[in-house]
């Protein structure tokens, strides 16, 4: 293993074009700590954020980009050397060596290709602990998932079924709708569908259990619309604005329950903690094929602007990875 390795860094805050290709010391683990040798890596929304400058780099974390990777234990625990990991990490993904807490990683599962290891922890955590934890999912419920076909959106798709509810997903083309259909969803295109009426439809009149939102903005009020009583709204994310008016009144008339959470800042007990409950719940789920993510496109580490003005112009179907020892490839 030599000293240095290749990473992505953004040098200023900025577009896509502010991302750079450096030599990095390769890094040491420490207590907890784990090494692991990049197979590929997952990009993300809170990526594209940090690069922007939207989100500050918290402090003490690795100014690399990348909160998910999947490869083989080189350093660290000596009881996991060797062994073929998944993990959700702070920072430092898109390198050919990335540090994770050893107990934030899960084992892949036989029958998983790196590549597809590398596409779940970010949106795996995501999930269960958005939908499943606080937004109580439960069996022969409807959930209705924006941004169907994003990374996160196909995975809580898959395991929203895979536990026995109802799918419903808000997508922005036909090709889209096509796929997420055949995850075994129902596909509104919102771009000439109304969401509203069309989850209306689709469950009788009654309306949605939860919303997994990502949208913020002119939806949070719609979002409210079309949720039955009792009804779970979820915020992963704000694209079109945090600061929203809230109707208290159709709230209180619903009984309705507004909950929101992000990863990166969780303590490391909490991701623990989550790391623990996929074990037993979702890895079972993968390693059976009921869970798989989709994967879009397979870039060299080289080529990350080019992976991040994908995510930007919503061009993906499914999860967009980064290879650190390969060429990539459409």
């Amino acid at each position: 293993m030599t000293s240095t390795m290749q990473a992505i860094i953004a040098t200023q805050a900025g577009g896509p074009d502010v991302l750079m290709q450096v030599a990095r010391p390769v890094p040491v683990p420490g207590a907890g700590e784990i090494l692991i040798e990049v197979a590929a890596a997952g990009v993300n929304r809170p990526d594209l954020m940090q690069r922007s400058g939207a989100v500050p780099l918290p402090a003490g974390v690795t100014d690399v980009l990348g909160l998910e990777v999947a490869g083989r234990v080189v350093d660290g625990d000596a009881g996991l050397r060797g062994q073929a990991v998944m993990a959700l990490v702070k920072g430092g993904g898109y390198a050919r060596y990335c540090l994770a807490k050893a107990s934030h990683c899960l084992a892949v599962p036989e029958g998983l290709t790196m590549e597809e290891a590398a596409a779940l922890p970010e949106a795996l955590f995501t999930v269960w602990h958005n939908l499943f934890e606080r937004g109580r999912l439960s069996k022969g419920e409807v959930v209705l998932v924006h941004g169907g076909a994003s990374g996160v959106g196909t995975i809580a798709i898959r395991m929203a079924i895979a536990r026995g509810a109802t799918a419903i997903a808000t997508v922005g083309s036909n090709a889209k709708k096509k796929a997420v259909e055949a995850l075994g969803a129902t596909a509104i295109n919102y771009r000439t569908d109304d969401f509203v009426a069309a989850a209306r439809s689709a469950t009788g009149g009654r309306g949605v259990d939860v919303v997994l939102d990502i949208v913020g903005g002119s939806y949070v009020a719609r979002n409210l619309d079309v949720l039955a009583p009792g009804g779970r709204h979820v915020s992963l994310s704000f694209m079109e604005g945090g600061v929203v008016p809230i109707d208290l009144g159709l709230v209180m008339r619903k009984g309705l329950y507004l909950t929101s959470s992000t990863l990166r800042p969780k303590s490391d007990e909490e991701k623990t903690a989550i790391a623990a409950v996929l074990r037993a719940e979702v890895l079972p789920l993968v390693a059976s094929g009921v869970v798989r993510p989709l994967i879009w496109r397979q870039l060299a580490l080289s080529d990350a602007a080019q992976a991040h003005r994908m995510l930007e112009a919503n061009e993906n179907i499914g999860k967009v990875l980064l290879l650190p020892t390969g060429d990539g490839h459409e």
